[in-house]
C-alpha cells in the first residue's frame, strides 16, 4: 500500500525521535523529502543527511541536532498544506514562524526553500510545513 503523505511521514518521524531523542531516524527517500531535509540543515535544525540506497525507493538518513544541555533543537514541526487541503502563499503572505525566528519551508518553480530565500528571491509558492 502507497503512502498518501510522505511529507507528513517524514515530519512525524522526525518529531518522534526528537522527542525519544534519537541520534539518527531513517525516512523514505523523496525529492520534496530531501528538499525539506536540505533546508533544515541549512537553517541549523538537523546536523546531515544522508541518501542510503535500499534497492527500491531508498532511504534518508537524518541526524539530528540537540542543544548542549540535551534539549531538542526543533521544539515544533507542523505540516501546513496537505493533500486535501493546499496552502499556496505569495511572497508578501509568507507565514513568519515565532515572528521570524522559526522557519516555513515552502515548495517553489525553483525547488524546496526556507521563507528567508524565499522573499530575497521574490517567490511564492505551496507552504509544506512550519518549524520552530
Amino acid at each position: 500500500m502507497g503512502l498518501s503523505d510522505p511529507i507528513a511521514d517524514m515530519l512525524t518521524r522526525i518529531r518522534n525521535a526528537a522527542r525519544n531523542r534519537r541520534e539518527s531516524v531513517n525516512v523514505r527517500a523523496s525529492g520534496v523529502c530531501e528538499g525539506i531535509a536540505k533546508v533544515l540543515q541549512q537553517e541549523g535544525y538537523i546536523q546531515d543527511c544522508k541518501r542510503l540506497e535500499d534497492g527500491k525507493q531508498g532511504l534518508l538518513r537524518i541526524y539530528l541536532r540537540y542543544s548542549p544541555s540535551g534539549e531538542q533543537v526543533i521544539m515544533e514541526l507542523k505540516r501546513v498544506s496537505r493533500p486535501g487541503r493546499r496552502v499556496y502563499s505569495g511572497v508578501e503572505d509568507l507565514p513568519r514562524p515565532l515572528d521570524g525566528l522559526g522557519v516555513a519551508i515552502v515548495s517553489t518553480s525553483r525547488g524546496v526553500l526556507s521563507d528567508r530565500q524565499c522573499r530575497r528571491q521574490r517567490l511564492g509558492g505551496e507552504v509544506l510545513c512550519t518549524v520552530c
